[in-house]
């Protein structure tokens, strides 16, 4: 029995693997010098694969499950090692877990601003950040063009190419989209349609996908943000002609409240004044010109004469046809004191009561 315990004690009869880090993209199973018993058990979680490597040349690749190891299910290593059928005796192979699940939360940002061509500001500067995802596709790939020999692969090697990737699609994606820069804020989502689009061709070699990809913030440069802010406060503002004058009037305000007394104070000051005072003359005949023109005001009437309404000359009550304008004139009178028209013949004006 101690024979057989040893002998037992140099073989593998289970075979998994657990990922702590959350980090670890493969990690080749510690054989500790010993082989694998054929019968031995084979389990594979889920968001992994296990990865046969026989003197360096890949093998069987197992899926998610449970597996009993034995030439029927390894029909790879069983061409390779040239084993017959029913070979049941212990064997040499490397073993790779390969971690197929989605590695979250994976910042990227541009080193160097990307160049923009617009249609309005012409050629910019852009910035950008944002975050995005990315999982092993085809770990087949990914080991042949990745992860060589080691014993242990992590995102950090990997990282570096995907951001550079990721500026490089960005650009890209900016020039297809042809977005004008006032608008990239509101279209971040099809900017990141874009990118993944862009991005995931290019890193298909590799064996990976980009599975999402966020664009948090495009910072512009700092002439295009004054430029939006002005026409933002412009927007905001509405009337900038009454905006002036509060503003004038304002300082003419600060300028009254001013106690320094300096010549610099009162410079201001009537500065100030003569400004509001043209903006307000300027708005006053402004006024008058957009005001309706009002009606001549009625001319006061002379003892024994009334106004003609057609051209407003004094003339002699009772006259049927004005000497000026010629205008035939009512058959009723005016009063001479108001101008009311009143019958003919009438002592007193109804209006205001003045003997006729």
């Amino acid at each position: 029995m101690g024979i057989l315990n040893m002998i037992r004690g140099q073989l593998i009869d289970v075979i998994e693997w657990t990922d702590n880090s959350g980090k670890t993209m493969v990690h080749k199973y510690d054989m500790n010098g010993k082989e694998i018993m054929m019968g031995a058990q084979l389990t594979v979680r889920e968001s992994q694969c296990a990865i046969f490597v026989n003197e360096g040349q890949l093998a069987d690749i197992f899926e998610p499950g449970r597996y009993e190891l034995s030439t029927s299910n390894m029909p790879i290593m069983t061409a390779l090692k040239s084993w017959k059928f029913g070979f049941n005796s212990p064997f040499k192979s490397d073993v790779y877990f390969v971690n197929t699940k989605q590695f979250l939360d994976m910042k990227w940002g541009t080193s160097n601003p990307v160049m923009m061509r617009d249609a309005e500001f012409g050629m910019i500067r852009l910035r950008a950040f944002g975050i995005y995802s990315f999982k092993v596709s085809d770990p087949e790939t990914f080991l042949k063009q990745v992860f060589g020999t080691a014993d242990l692969f992590t995102v950090d090697g990997v990282e570096g190419q995907i951001k550079r990737t990721i500026v490089s699609g960005l650009s890209d994606a900016i020039a297809e989209s042809k977005i004008p820069a006032l608008d990239l804020a509101a279209n971040y989502e099809e900017l990141s349609q874009y990118a993944l689009k862009a991005i995931n061709p290019k890193i298909a070699g590799l064996g990976l996908t980009l599975c999402s990809f966020i664009i948090e913030n495009i910072s512009l440069p700092e002439e295009v943000e004054k430029s939006m802010d002005k026409r933002t406060s412009m927007g905001v503002l509405g009337n900038l002609d009454q905006y002036a004058k509060y503003q004038a009037a304002e300082a003419m305000r600060e300028a009254a409240n001013n106690d320094s007394g300096s010549m610099a104070g009162m410079g201001a000051g009537m500065g100030a004044g003569a400004a509001i005072g043209q903006m307000f003359a300027q708005s006053f005949a402004a006024q008058q010109q957009a005001a309706p023109a009002a009606a001549p005001a009625p001319v006061s009437q002379k003892a024994g004469t009334t106004a003609c309404p057609a051209c407003g000359a004094q003339i002699p009550s009772g006259t049927k046809f004005c000497p000026e304008c010629g205008a035939k004139q009512n058959a009723s009178s005016f009063c001479s004191n108001c101008g009311a028209a009143i019958p003919q013949g009438t002592k007193f004006c109804p209006e205001c009561g003045t003997k006729q």
